[in-house]
């Protein structure tokens, strides 16, 4: 029986040796090593469900965004040009993430998912701005019915996203993807305070519009702080505790 130095020096011999023959073991991709055949790299496999996710809601968020540039040409009406800002915004988020999918890169995803927290932050800011001018400079929203029918289209896409986004972050344990499907909720709940707001207005409450943005702001706030915690725990955030 060899001893393991023996051992060790004959399969670095076979090793060496093996170049020159053909006996090498590590058969490439053309070799017929049996089940190679017909797998798919999990990498490559994982980045194509990424753009799955990434592509389906951005069709998603495009339609709801043509469905509310088409109310907004019709009524012109400000709060519903918030909203709109908000869906191409949230869309555009789609863009870096799918990028990082594509080259298959952690850090490419990581970078993204500090994109998409930076764009829910900004949003915020931008709601709570247009709050606050609105609290200064009242001006109740006109055409009430195309703003609440807007509102329910941002809320309607923005939710199935967030949906397809979120099941696909936590299956392939992408923070990024889970950030984006937390950004794309945030603009869901936007939608629905333009439909609040619709329904305030009907009923006499114009006050009550801004106040529902400030309320909203604070929702966007909170849902960006926990996005960043998603994304700065990285690959082992806490979605692992299964």
């Amino acid at each position: 029986m060899d001893t393991p130095i023996e051992y060790k020096h004959l399969a670095g011999e076979r090793h060496r040796h093996g170049t020159r023959s053909h006996s090498h073991p590590h058969i490439g991709p053309h070799g017929h090593s049996g089940h190679s055949h017909g797998l798919v790299d999990p990498s490559i496999k994982r980045s194509r469900e990424g753009l799955r996710a990434v592509g389906l809601s951005l069709a998603v968020l495009g339609l709801t965004a043509l469905v509310q540039v088409a109310i907004y040409v019709a009524t012109g009406s400000v709060a519903l040009l918030a909203d709109l800002i908000h869906n191409f915004g949230d869309a555009a988020t789609a863009i870096p993430l799918g990028i990082a999918f594509l080259l298959r890169s952690q850090r490419a995803e990581r970078g993204a998912g500090l994109f998409v927290v930076f764009v829910i932050f900004a949003s915020a800011c931008f709601a709570g701005i247009e709050s606050v001018s609105r609290l200064v400079h009242p001006s109740p929203p006109t055409d009430l019915l195309a703003l609440a029918a807007g509102g329910l289209a941002g809320f309607g896409g923005n939710w199935v996203a967030a949906l397809v986004r979120t099941r696909a972050g936590r299956h392939l344990d992408s923070p990024a993807l889970i950030a984006d499907g937390n950004h794309a909720r945030a603009d869901a709940y936007v939608s629905l305070a333009v439909v609040a707001s619709a329904i305030v207005v009907a009923l006499g409450a114009p006050i009550a519009d801004p106040l529902i943005g400030l309320a909203i702001t604070a929702v966007i706030v909170k849902i960006s702080w926990d996005s960043w915690w998603t994304v700065r725990g990285g690959h082992h955030g806490h979605q692992h505790h299964h």
